[in-house]
């Protein structure tokens, strides 16, 4: 009998696997250049393809405003991790620290991000 209970589990299991993984931020930096700033920012994700992939990420200020937003326009399953920049991101003055907050197509944001301390 404890076989039948456990095949319709184990078939449940499957597709919230798929949907479980956040993109994870392994990398990210911020240079200025003049007046604005440009951010480079390296991701893993399990793409499958276009069904579900890593498609943005964005900086944040320290309250949760979003200062800038890089939207990728495709899946990258065979490059993991894969980098992508920023560049034109106009940080108010006196700012010493953002987050960087990734994004996927089918879960959306991340639930956490990184603080980067701008240099």
């Amino acid at each position: 009998m404890l076989r039948y209970v456990l095949i319709p589990f184990l078939g449940l299991a499957g597709p919230f696997a798929a949907h479980a993984a956040d993109p994870v931020i392994e990398q990210a930096t911020a240079e200025p250049s003049g007046d604005t700033w440009r951010f480079s920012v390296t991701i893993s994700h399990p793409d499958t393809g276009w069904e579900h992939y890593a498609d943005g990420w964005r900086v944040l200020d320290m309250a949760g405003n979003e200062i800038g937003l890089r939207v990728l326009a495709h899946p990258h399953v065979n490059e993991q991790p894969f980098t992508r920049s920023l560049a034109g991101v106009r940080v108010p003055a006196g700012t010493t620290q953002v987050q960087i907050q990734a994004r996927c197509n089918l879960d959306g944001w991340a639930a956490t991000t990184i603080v980067i301390d701008l240099p």
